[in-house]
């Protein structure tokens, strides 16, 4: 009964508190969990050390592989809760990596902290088992468009997207590299009737200069379909870096 977790810079699993950086609880409060793994391969990915290991040749912008061992790490379930519960903080953010992968294992361990709200970041390809899904307050769902590298057919899948969009829970955000993925998101957004509302556009980018830049043409474009408008928080406070 474990789960695997990316690691910080100690080596150490990569849990902590901070500030939610991007999204509806941008600013608030939360202890993070990171899992390892992930089924899909962005190009742009700022956490490629959670699925980019030696001998994986799907591309990525940086040209860098990870040794899975000082990467990754299993836990007992116990005992990421444990040290969970000592951040002392109300609300969970649970992401990856995507960590809906190891939605069993998620279940088992919130049964230790029944008193967390849980928010998952996923990128919406799959779905959260009944046990789990009982437990989640907030879907982040953040579905990969054609700069991200990953086929449609891998990373879009119809079914997964209608029944998050069907899901008040479930909140859109899509990272944005250039004006004209917005069209895409248009599209996505009229294919599977995604409120407007629910849909946040952040700009792609790991450093504040880029997104500053980017975030000035994309707020009017926001403002012209009625989308919200997400920053990357964490950046601006801590740089590239794992454990914030």
């Amino acid at each position: 009964m474990a789960l695997v977790l990316a690691t910080d810079d100690t080596g150490g699993p990569e849990i902590f508190a901070s500030v939610q950086g991007e999204g509806p609880s941008m600013g608030v409060p939360v202890a993070f969990m990171r899992l390892s793994r992930c089924n899909l391969a962005c190009v742009w990915c700022d956490t490629a050390y959670t699925w980019h290991f030696d001998g994986d040749d799907r591309p990525h912008r940086d040209g860098v592989t990870y040794a899975r061992r000082p990467n990754q790490v299993t836990l007992p379930e116990s005992e990421v809760a444990q040290r969970i519960a000592a951040l002392g903080q109300s609300r969970l953010v649970v992401t990856g990596g995507e960590p809906l992968l190891q939605g069993a294992a998620l279940a088992r361990l919130l049964t230790a902290l029944p008193d967390v709200s849980v928010e998952v970041e996923t990128n919406g390809t799959t779905s959260a088992p009944p046990a789990l899904d009982a437990r989640i307050a907030q879907f982040n769902v953040s579905p990969k468009l054609a700069h991200s590298g990953n086929p449609a057919e891998l990373a879009l899948l119809p079914e997964r997207l209608d029944a998050y969009a069907a899901d008040p829970r479930a909140w859109f955000k899509f990272v944005i590299a250039a004006p004209g993925d917005v069209d895409e998101v248009l599209a996505l957004a009229r294919r599977h009737v995604i409120p407007h509302a629910r849909i946040f556009l952040m700009p792609e980018g790991t450093d504040s200069e880029t997104l500053r830049t980017r975030e000035k043409w994309l707020a009017p474009l926001c403002v012209e379909h009625g989308f919200r408008l997400s920053d990357r928080l964490h950046i601006h406070l801590f740089g590239d870096t794992r454990g914030t």
